[in-house]
């Protein structure tokens, strides 16, 4: 577990001058086990999540609970969570499935 992870909630607020604005704010950040997509046995199990790039497995949080709401920051790299699972539920690690955000071009 030595890869540095933040996770991001999106706030929907107003500002001085009464316009939305959405603003993203850290709301936890950890050290996580991270591992990639590759074909060993364990991944072939999780076929019904065949669009997953990554798994993270990091300690829990007091207090917060991550939810699939949230993005997941590793590096400079953005993740989406698509699962996210008590390890065998003592509520001390978890494992969250995530794909990786692509950036797309401006014009």
């Amino acid at each position: 577990m030595n890869t540095p992870i933040s996770f991001l909630e999106t706030v929907n607020t107003t500002d001085n001058e009464g316009f939305a604005v959405t603003e993203e704010r850290i709301i936890a950040s950890t050290r996580s086990y991270r591992e990639g997509r590759h074909g060993s046995q364990k991944w072939a199990n999780l076929a019904v999540f065949s669009n997953v790039t990554d798994l993270f497995r990091f300690r829990a949080f007091p207090n917060v609970k991550i939810t699939t709401d949230h993005i997941l920051i590793c590096g400079d790299e953005r993740f989406e969570i698509i699962s996210v699972e008590d390890v065998k539920g003592k509520g001390m690690y978890i494992e969250a499935l995530a794909i990786k955000i692509k950036p797309t071009k401006g014009a």
